[in-house]
């Protein structure tokens, strides 16, 4: 049965790298996928570590070919594969954990064409995340067109590795690298892509690692006017894109922005300094996890791996809707509030000190998700406390809706490989113990 995903990765003298990038495709919470390593003519232990993981892992398929440059190596794995869908990643960066299963998850709800997603820039030991469309929702042809207009030569825009392609486009036009030239040619592939998908989404969790490390290929080996003859070639093709996506009325209103891509085509949007705002020491960007306690036994250890897990399940939706982990936490707290109608029982449930309970229904307020306020006439409750009245407002359905995605992974995470017979003995069993403590507890 063919996978759902196939997921590329050129390779060329990355021995240094390789086994990050690799381990962090193995290791993702999504399964199914095929994963090949096309090996470009690599002359130190590249090639033999691509060997070394398909030995190990049926899912792993390896390629070899003389050394013909990036695009031809792609071009090779995308003849191989068969995958509903394609995902890239050059072999010096590597994954989030949630990467594919966000990827395709995105695909699959909004059943679109194409996912493109926000991802880290990794500068040393500094990472900082780098967005792009905030708009939520499907996006027609038209609509991803001027978003894409507004940062021509952006790298969110231009690469390969933070999207997933529908593999039937990409073989019906029989879409491939142009390994005639060596700049920009994942940006032509992508414009190429663009004018026969239909439909789009924009994912807002980063899920890529981009290590910034290369410099321009064309400025380090080309001459002036070999550069300049390539970066006309290719604004021929983003020009040429323009006009069959916009009418000539739309287009004429638009062209010098249009134009703009010559001018801004230099760079790739820069990278911001360490000491911006977002920018974190690289660890730091997600939910940390201390390795000795997961693998810890005891009902303290029990404890720890389930609020991590419970974390990491939850981090997707902090991160696509610009909240704070804590701010989920406590949207996911509220909709128990039928039972939990006072601070001082809300903040016991969520875990927090009622001080920074306080901030956190201020923030959500301010974020136009929840509205609260004591109990009018100063109803009490059975401790004395004025009850708190909360209701959720329109801008909290989409983060609701996240939330219950997330309670749905914890949930796959936790008994995937249960057997039918398994969980009705396991809910069984939970029900027995919900009985005893609160038969203590209450």
């Amino acid at each position: 049965m063919a996978p759902t995903v196939s997921i590329i990765v050129p390779v060329y003298q990355a021995e240094q790298t390789l086994r990050r990038c690799v381990d962090s495709i193995l290791h993702q919470e999504y399964t199914d996928f095929e994963l090949i390593l096309a090996d470009d003519g690599s002359t130190d232990r590249s090639g033999q570590i691509c060997e070394d993981y398909a030995s190990q892992d049926s899912r792993v398929r390896v390629l070899h070919q003389a050394n013909s440059g990036v695009s031809a190596a792609r071009n090779a794995a995308m003849d191989l594969a068969c995958g509903r869908y394609l995902q890239f990643l050059d072999s010096d960066d590597w994954i989030t954990p949630d990467a594919t299963k966000l990827l395709v998850r995105t695909a699959q709800t909004d059943q679109c064409d194409l996912v493109i997603a926000d991802f880290y820039r990794v500068v040393g030991d500094r990472v900082s995340p780098k967005g792009g469309i905030e708009e939520d929702g499907i996006l027609t042809r038209e609509t991803f067109a001027a978003h894409m207009m507004e940062n021509p030569a952006d790298f969110y825009y231009g690469v390969l590795w933070n999207k997933l392609y529908r593999r039937e486009i990409v073989e019906a036009h029989h879409l491939r690298m142009d390994t005639g030239i060596s700049w920009c040619e994942d940006f032509i592939f992508n414009l190429e892509y663009i004018l026969r998908a239909e439909t789009f989404a924009a994912l807002r969790a980063p899920i890529y690692y981009y290590v910034k490390t290369k410099g321009s290929l064309v400025s380090q080996t080309s001459s002036f006017p070999k550069t300049m003859r390539t970066k006309f070639r290719v604004f021929a093709y983003y020009n040429n894109f323009y006009k069959h996506v916009l009418d000539e009325k739309e287009y004429e209103k638009n062209r010098f922005q249009v134009y703009r891509f010559l001018l801004d085509s230099a760079g790739d949007g820069g990278v911001p300094p360490a000491i911006l705002p977002g920018t974190k020491h690289l660890g730091d960007e997600r939910t940390s996890v201390c390795a000795q306690a997961v693998a810890g036994e005891g009902i303290l250890t029990d404890a720890y791996r389930s609020k991590k897990l419970l974390d990491r399940c939850l981090e997707p939706a902090a991160l696509e809707n610009d909240l704070s982990l804590p701010e989920v936490r406590l949207l996911l707290a509220l909709s128990y509030t039928s039972q939990l109608d006072t601070k001082k029982a809300l903040a016991d449930f969520a875990g927090m000190s009622r001080s920074s309970l306080a901030l956190n229904l201020q923030k959500l307020a301010a974020h136009g998700m929840i509205r609260y306020e004591a109990a009018r006439g100063g109803a009490a409750s059975r401790t004395g406390e004025r009850r708190l009245e909360i209701s959720f407002l329109p801008a909290a359905k989409p983060v609701l809706s996240a939330l219950s995605r997330a309670l749905n992974d914890y949930d796959q995470i936790c008994f995937g490989g249960f057997s039918e017979e398994e969980l009705i003995q396991y809910a069984y069993l939970e029900e027995k113990i919900k009985a005893n403590m609160r038969r203590v507890l209450q």
